[in-house]
């Protein structure tokens, strides 16, 4: 199957069959989504939507987090992975939200990049989910998918899944599809047994096709 006709089915696919695609993170405004990015490198999204509730609740603005000190926000979130790190990425974040963006969470990806704890991932869930850009954010899950389903061609990181994801998908679709190989990845194509007898997209798989499937 060409690589073209691979991803034409692929969009029609998850379309039909998921219309509403979105972040699972529970969040409020830009800046708290920001927070719950952070906070989901090498977590899950059950356990950040445990502990925001009250994270919130004391720090609901940059300037609040930024007037905090590591220690204050670590008792927040230290059932999260990582916790020390993330209370210095996130009060590190927040003051410079405050001293260099007037408390407004930019919507351009290199500026979001100067900001602690962001990297290019993080900074493209926000360009893609707050400001509808067409920034397409790869973790392990669309990685892997983008990999099984021959969307991508021996990517060997992130960044090269991104190129080749981005240069076949209409730009108007990216925000969606990075959703859509999100949630495939974590329930149905998932890293260690793959569901593929009760995978729609199993007839276009090339993974599923070197397995004996119906792709080619």
């Amino acid at each position: 199957m060409r690589r073209e006709d691979r991803f034409r089915q692929a969009i029609a696919w998850f379309e039909e069959h998921i219309p509403v695609a979105e972040t699972e993170l529970n969040y409020g405004d830009p800046f708290q989504l920001l927070v719950a990015v952070i906070l989901s490198a090498q977590c899950t999204d059950k356990r950040v939507n445990m502990v925001t509730p009250a994270l919130f609740a004391a720090y609901p603005t940059p300037a609040s987090m930024a007037a905090a000190s590591e220690e204050d926000v670590f008792r927040y979130i230290k059932s999260v992975s990582y916790p020390n790190n993330k209370s210095r990425h996130l009060v590190g974040m927040a003051r410079m939200l405050e001293s260099e963006f007037g408390g407004v969470v930019p919507d351009d990806v290199d500026q979001l990049q100067r900001l602690p704890g962001v990297g290019r991932k993080t900074a493209n869930v926000i360009a893609s989910v707050v400001f509808k850009q067409p920034a397409l954010a790869v973790d392990t899950h669309v990685f892997r998918v983008a990999n099984r389903l021959g969307l991508t061609r021996n990517s060997k990181t992130p960044l090269q899944t991104e190129r080749e994801l981005t240069a076949h998908i209409p730009p108007e679709k990216i925000p969606i599809a990075h959703h859509w190989l999100i949630l495939h990845g974590r329930y149905v194509c998932t890293a260690r047994r793959p569901h593929c007898d009760e995978c729609g997209l199993a007839p276009i798989c090339a993974a599923y096709a070197k397995k004996g499937g119906a792709a080619k």
